[in-house]
């Protein structure tokens, strides 16, 4: 058994302190736990709850509430397909298929089993220009076929089969 195994909530307590475990920087703190886990596990909501003094559906209420922050585990690396008016108008829906094929996703499945990857259907990442448009971990990619953005996949795991 590992540190981090024998004490699990070491980095949620390193976070909670640098924040002073004050009540009115909960967005800052969850958004640091999101960051440290990728998501934000129930027990660790729970756990920053009692950190603060809160009652657990505060904390769940603000973890709802904002988009940013997700209850599902994410892949290490997030695509993001834009399906807003210009990016569906050039076919964006042939590039959803694409992808989901190549990952094995459905509408449903998200997030491949490995925690590799994860697919996010957006309403507009602010584009249009480039439209149809792919971001894969904060990188823009635009007039993006079916066929490129597979390769996009396919070149992140040929990276990280050569580390």
């Amino acid at each position: 058994m590992n540190a981090s195994e024998t004490r699990p909530f070491d980095r949620l307590c390193q976070i909670l302190d640098k924040h002073e475990r004050d009540a009115a920087r909960l967005i800052p703190i969850l958004q640091e736990v999101q960051s440290a886990y990728r998501y934000l596990p129930p027990d660790v909501m729970t756990f920053v709850a009692t950190a603060l003094n809160l009652p657990p559906a505060r904390v769940y209420g603000v973890a709802t509430f904002y988009a940013h922050f997700t209850l599902e585990p994410k892949g290490r690396h997030v695509i993001r397909l834009c399906d807003g008016t210009a990016c569906h108008v050039k076919q964006s829906e042939p590039i959803l298929q694409a992808l989901r094929q190549r990952l094995g996703l459905t509408d449903q499945i998200r997030t491949t089993p490995d925690l590799s990857f994860t697919l996010e259907v957006v309403s507009c990442l602010g584009a249009c220009g480039l439209a149809p448009v792919v971001v894969v971990d904060d990188q823009v990619y635009g007039q993006v076929t079916p066929s490129k953005a597979v390769e996009l996949v396919d070149e992140i795991v040929r990276k990280e089969k050569e580390t």
